[in-house]
């Protein structure tokens, strides 16, 4: 049986050990590593090899509002009841998505469209319809149900209604934030909403048509306990989403301010919060769902777990995806894309990004331009957290380095993971055991060459692992 096929296996000491802090590898190299200055020119050039290769897009547009605040939130968002805040931000959005486009060979389709937050659905009906009109008028959206074309939802913020709306603009994937329906920590972390009202929206979302459902839950928030949660996540699996992330709280009030307002004296101890994960996994595994990696389950007919089985899986900054090899181009206020060996990240600041676009400049503030040993540990971390396996031959085709010769320290540093049962390595390659898809960000650590020159700032950047 594959590794992929078996149930998680659990081992505590070896969790201990290695639940470091670390980079979740939504990229490599990692958002820290992006610098100032970033040559426009750059952005062109790896334009115009996409152009060549007619590669498929991948759109994301980042909506940044919330009507109220979250206080585990580590997002880039905008808290207010001020609707006419959004006005100013639509504008300066749609004049990015024209200016972008204009780059864009429009033989190229968009195979995945995202819209994430904030919460998108704090825009009106009106104002997401002009939104999508106009992506749709300046790229090849696909017709009929050949994308993805998903959105985050916070539930309290739509109703059967919106979905049908929803559903009429052309997405047809949903991803709905819950995190928890016990009401002591629902109001510790000032985020509501019950089962009944996911449950409305789940049957509504399915009468109409989205073909994929996936929820939201964070482990380790405050007045969070083993007991309490699993009740969460027996209502949870009696809605039978297709797909479940189940993220991990990480408590950084130094980063994020909304984060203050949680009381660290309320939240799980170390051991409770493991226990909580582990009684997770297991009651997900028994329902069904599969483990993919990185928090994310899905039903075993889920097409994510299709593209696992079959090597076709990939990691973006959305997360696991099913579309490979795509172009994302990231629309909104510091969104980030990510091109031919290149990434480039908009402004933090809603008015830095507003005032570039009305000056009809590019909001770019960061970059960076990926070296061939960057590409190269890109495609070892990737290949690694999506299907916990690894061949030197076919790497060494693709890359055209001896994989022995030029990881030589790497191999190295694994042998000590190896030697705790994380992996194996021989001539032929590298394979993670069971044990070691749990603690997969360890063993991608060994591999990222930026975390050996800033190892002082890894546990101040960086959440843990578990």
């Amino acid at each position: 049986m594959s590794v992929l096929d078996q149930p998680l296996q659990w081992d505590e000491a070896l969790i201990q050990r290695y639940n470091l802090n670390g980079p979740r590898y939504t990229s490599y190299p990692t958002a820290p590593q992006f610098q100032p200055g970033f040559d426009l020119q750059h952005w062109r050039q790896a334009f115009a090899i996409g152009n060549r290769q007619r590669k498929p897009l991948s759109l994301y547009v980042h909506i940044p509002f919330c009507s109220t605040i979250c206080f585990y939130c580590g997002c880039n968002k905008i808290i207010t009841a001020n609707r006419k805040r959004t006005e100013p931000y639509l504008a300066a959005l749609k004049k990015e998505i024209t200016l972008q486009a204009a780059e864009v060979d429009r033989s190229r389709g968009v195979h995945q469209l995202h819209w994430g937050g904030g919460t998108p659905t704090y825009l009106d009906d009106g104002q997401m319809t002009d939104l999508m009109e106009h992506i749709r008028a300046e790229f090849p959206l696909r017709g009929g149900e050949h994308g993805d074309y998903s959105l985050e939802i916070h539930p309290q913020s739509v109703t059967p209604a919106r979905l049908d709306h929803l559903r009429a603009l052309g997405f047809n994937r949903l991803s709905f934030g819950v995190q928890d329906f016990d009401k002591d920590v629902q109001t510790a972390v000032n985020r509501f909403n019950n089962e009944a009202e996911v449950a409305e929206l789940v049957a509504a979302s399915r009468s109409l048509g989205f073909k994929s459902l996936n929820l939201d839950l964070i482990y380790g928030l405050p007045k969070q306990s083993s007991l309490s949660f699993a009740k969460t996540l027996e209502a949870v699996i009696r809605l039978q989403p297709d797909r479940l992330s189940l993220f991990n709280y990480a408590h950084m009030p130094h980063l994020f301010k909304a984060q203050r307002q949680i009381h660290a004296s309320e939240l799980p101890e170390p051991q409770e919060k493991l226990r909580i994960l582990h009684n997770s996994i297991q009651q997900l595994q028994e329902a069904g769902y599969v483990y993919i990696g990185m928090d994310h389950f899905a039903l075993s007919e889920d097409e994510l777990t299709n593209a696992q089985r079959n090597g076709t899986l990939q990691r973006n900054f959305q997360g696991y995806a099913t579309n490979g090899e795509c172009d994302l181009l990231a629309f909104g206020v510091s969104s980030i894309s990510a091109l031919d060996g290149l990434f480039v990240q908009n402004h933090k600041d809603i008015e830095a990004y507003q005032q570039a676009l009305e000056a009809n400049h590019l909001a770019f503030d960061k970059g960076l331009c990926l070296t061939h040993d960057d590409l190269l540990r890109r495609q070892v971390i990737n290949q690694l957290i999506c299907h916990f396996e690894l061949d030197f031959a076919e790497m060494e085709s693709r890359c055209e380095v001896r994989f022995q010769d030029y990881f030589a320290a790497e191999l190295a540093a694994l042998q000590p993971l190896a030697k705790d049962g994380l992996l194996e390595i021989d001539e032929a390659g590298i394979r993670v055991s069971n044990i070691g898809r749990l603690l997969i960000r360890s063993i991608c650590m060994v591999f990222d060459t930026y975390l050996k020159t800033n190892e002082q700032n890894t546990s101040l950047r960086y959440s843990r692992i578990i």
